[in-house]
């Protein structure tokens, strides 16, 4: 059952609830104009069991302990000018009972007219091992480190949590910070950044339009923005990125890539499986590319190194519209080079000495201004196709010394990458906003 269908059905179920284990305490003015009220409350219960938790606004926050007991505190706050202010206080419900799988604990805002306010907060510690549902019509939610499944969602507020088990969350337009998750991990926002440190398992993330950033999927991974940037240091299975018009940055991945955006660059520090990257606008630049790829680009250039260790199987192919192409070469690798510039004029390809090809030039005179090479290298071996329509095609030796320097600027790529991240995720636990990329 999906989670907005879950939390009608059980609103419906205990619409005739009385309350359980509630304590309300006096109403109390503050200095800041408000009335405040507690309605607070303790459960027994057992690790390994479930929490649901639903309200029809306020922010959640949970936090864990190491007895067997739910504890839940409900604070709330009214102008303290309005005339109904205790009413408002006194007619939000908290509903609270166990269940044969844990705790159920439902909050009811009353009716309120126009002008008047009520801001809720529920303060909730579970057991350490506990699974979470919960869901909130209108705040955030905020969970510390659990060890248990976390299903979360709210209409309209940020999630943030510490370490979790698998987990499913979303809001329609807040962010979403996870510190990491020991299983699968599916977050989706409507506008806001995600923020993942590691997910051991598959990952589906998605953002209607701001930024994605994580640190580690050990499964396959699913990456989807309308228009932000997205940063990956490190895939252990199949990934497929995509954003509408940002930046894809990718540090080590280990499985099939498929990256695609409308307008910026990609950027692949290590890529050790079949690759394929798109872009209708920006540059594309591969470090070290160890098996078939396939890159183009509308109007920005494309570099890539194969590294000594690339074995191609298939067919590569590196296609630009309107920008150079730049190919690093090992002395050694058997490849078969189709190399070709279509509007030559002021754009050639230029061949490093050491790999023997064959030049050909079209007929200015018959309306051609095609530059070509072509040929096998070490015996011949799969193609690499290389197309650009106004450009030049660069084919470099990568000897000893510039593997050495692909190394070592690999290696800082990925040092950057890495600090990147990690000055990320620690400015989301202190609670500052990110860098921008």
């Amino acid at each position: 059952m999906k989670l907005r269908q879950r939390r009608k059905y059980l609103f419906f179920a205990i619409a005739a609830l009385a309350s359980a284990g509630l304590c309300a305490a006096s109403a109390l003015a503050t200095d800041s104009g408000r009335l405040t009220a507690d309605k607070t409350g303790r459960l027994s219960t057992s690790p390994g069991m479930r929490l649901h938790l639903m309200t029809d606004q306020g922010d959640v926050h949970i936090t864990t302990q190491d007895s067997p007991n739910v504890s839940y505190r409900v604070h709330l706050e009214t102008d303290s000018s309005d005339q109904d202010a205790q009413r408002i206080l006194d007619a939000f419900t908290v509903a609270v009972r166990n269940t044969p799988d844990g705790v159920l604990l439902i909050g009811r805002s009353p009716h309120l007219h126009w002008g008047q306010h009520l801001w809720v907060t529920f303060e909730v510690t579970v057991p350490r091992k506990y699974d979470l549902d919960i869901s909130t019509n209108g705040g955030g939610i905020h969970i510390g480190d659990i060890e248990g499944q976390v299903l979360a969602s709210t209409d309209g507020g940020d999630i943030s949590t510490g370490q979790i088990g698998p987990a499913r969350l979303v809001t329609d337009g807040g962010s979403i910070i996870v510190k990491g998750a020991s299983g699968s991990l599916t977050a989706q926002t409507g506008g806001g950044d995600v923020s993942v440190g590691t997910v051991d398992g598959t990952a589906m993330l998605r953002t209607g339009g701001g930024h994605i950033r994580v640190a580690s999927i050990t499964g396959a991974g699913r990456l989807d923005t309308g228009g932000g940037n997205i940063y990956l240091e490190h895939a252990g299975s199949g990934l497929i990125v995509s954003t509408g018009g940002g930046d894809i940055e990718v540090g080590d991945a280990s499985g099939v890539i498929h990256a695609r955006t409308g307008g910026g660059g990609i950027r692949v520090v290590h890529a050790s499986g079949p690759t394929e990257l798109e872009t209708g606008a920006g540059n594309v630049s591969l470090m070290q590319i160890e098996s078939a790829v396939r890159a183009s680009t509308g109007s920005g250039g494309i570099t890539a190194w194969f590294g000594p260790d690339a074995k191609l199987s298939s067919l590569c192919s590196l296609e630009a519209g309107e920008g150079d192409i730049v190919v690093y070469l090992p002395k050694e690798l058997p490849i078969t080079i189709d190399a070709l510039v279509e509007l030559g004029g002021d754009h050639r390809v230029i061949v490093d000495p050491a790999f023997p090809l064959h030049m050909t030039y079209g007929e200015p005179d018959e309306g051609s201004q095609v530059v070509r090479a072509e040929g096998p290298l070490n015996g011949g071996g799969p193609r690499l196709v290389l197309r650009t329509v106004s450009g030049n095609i660069h084919l470099i030796l990568n000897d000893n010394q510039r593997e050495k320097q692909e190394m070592d600027l690999l290696k800082q790529q990925m040092d950057k990458l890495r600090e990147q991240l990690e000055m990320n995720l620690n400015n989301l636990k202190k609670g500052l906003p990110p860098d921008q990329p």
